[in-house]
Order: structure tokens, then C-alpha cells, then sequence
């Protein structure tokens, strides 16, 4: 199953995250957070926008280093590097992301607050911080978040549900915003079309054809 359809079926439930997320190594993960002044995509970009982006960033980074370490770790879970590009860290989803809690305010306290809600668990759990849990133990607490319906009856775990919620979208928005996600999917973008005018058959179905003088003014394409 390709990458792209299981982030389909996490997203509606129907795949356990452990069944997409194995092999996925988390364990020396490096926190990729933008430099000061640095435009986190460049691509296709409204020089407006671009001015905006540099102005929010040179204000430096708001996630601490250890709440950014967090984040590069659950945006690998989601997209972990496969056969076809890199992972969520390597598009440099964790400085996306940091850029629009910035960019939209109202995302802070749901991030923050989210963060601390997943350490607290794993301390409960674990005795450790996320990022110091073993692949196997982030997967564990992970999967219980990540779907809605599966924890609806469980009130301790939905504060958990809605960050998840929350990273799960911020991390598939910076990832298909990224070249490296416009890579993945195939989009090639606008091309010139070479274009020969109406087949034959069609013009013989509606009884029109084309003047000497037109044939004869028109470029022709060959196909070889």
C-alpha cells in the first residue's frame, strides 16, 4: 500500500497507525526549525508573502528546542521517509509548522498545550518524555489518539485526540506545500499542449472540414 493511501485510511480510521509507521526510525531525529530571516518554501511564492514569512521569522523560533524535537518526531510518524521522497522533517514540516502558530496565533495554546498533554502521558507511562520513549512506546500512545472514534468513550484521552488532530493537519498542509510533497504527488504543473486541431473522425461525424488555406497556415505536430 502506498504512502498516500494509507494517510488516506489514518485519516478516516480504518488503518492502525502501526501498520503504516513501521520501520520508521525516530530514534536520532534532529530538530529542523528555521534559521532567523530564513523563507521556510520559496516555491511559487507572492513576493508579498515572502516579506511576511521573513518578518515572522526573524522574530525567532516560538516552540522551545525540546517542544521542536517533539514535533519533528510526530511529523515523522504521520509521513515517515518511503521509497518515493523524504519524511514530514526532511520537507521541513517542524519549521512550517512553527511559522504558522506564529502566523496564526490561535494555534499556540493548542500546540503547546498538546505537547505537554503527550510528555505528561509518556511520564505516567513510561517514566520518560516523548522523545526519549523507545519507537515502539511512541507508537503505542500515538495510536491511541489517533483515532476519534476509537476514543470517544475515553474523556482522559480527548485532549490528546485533538492535537493529534491538529499536528495530523498542520503536518500534511507543510508537507504537500513543500517541493519535496508537490514531488510526491506527481504534479507537474502547467506545460504547453501540442494540439493538432480536430480529428478527422469527428469532423467527418459533423460533416465540416478544414480550407486548403487553413491547413496550410496551421502548425502541425509530429508525434515521433
Amino acid at each position: 500500500m502506498d504512502r498516500r493511501k494509507s494517510l488516506k485510511l489514518i485519516a478516516t480510521g480504518a488503518l492502525a497507525a502501526p501498520a503504516v509507521i513501521a520501520g520508521c526510525k525516530t530514534d536520532d531525529k534532529k530538530t529542523t526549525a528555521a534559521k532567523p530571516g530564513e523563507p521556510v518554501f520559496t516555491l511559487d511564492r507572492n513576493p508579498d508573502e515572502l516579506k511576511h514569512e521573513k518578518e515572522l521569522i526573524a522574530e525567532g523560533n516560538f516552540f522551545t528546542e525540546h517542544e521542536l524535537a517533539t514535533i519533528t518526531v510526530l511529523a515523522d510518524i504521520i509521513i515517515p521517509k518511503d521509497e518515493i521522497s523524504g519524511s514530514a522533517s526532511d520537507a521541513k514540516v517542524p519549521a512550517f509548522i512553527d511559522f504558522i502558530v506564529r502566523d496564526m496565533p490561535d494555534h499556540q495554546t493548542p500546540m503547546r498545550g498538546g505537547l505537554r498533554w503527550l510528555d505528561m502521558q509518556c511520564l505516567k507511562r513510561f517514566g520518560k518524555s516523548f522523545t526519549a520513549c523507545s519507537q515502539q512506546q511512541q507508537l503505542e500512545l500515538t495510536d491511541l489518539v489517533a483515532y476519534p472514534d476509537r476514543a470517544k468513550d475515553k474523556p482522559e484521552l480527548q485532549p490528546g485526540v485533538k492535537f493529534f488532530n491538529l499536528m495530523r493537519n498542520l503536518t500534511a498542509s507543510g508537507f504537500y506545500t513543500s517541493e519535496i510533497g508537490v514531488k510526491d504527488i506527481g504534479y507537474d504543473g502547467n506545460k504547453p499542449a501540442q494540439w493538432n486541431g480536430v480529428p478527422g473522425d469527428i469532423l467527418q461525424q459533423y460533416k465540416v472540414a478544414y480550407t486548403e488555406k487553413e491547413l496550410a497556415e496551421c502548425i502541425s505536430f509530429n508525434s515521433k
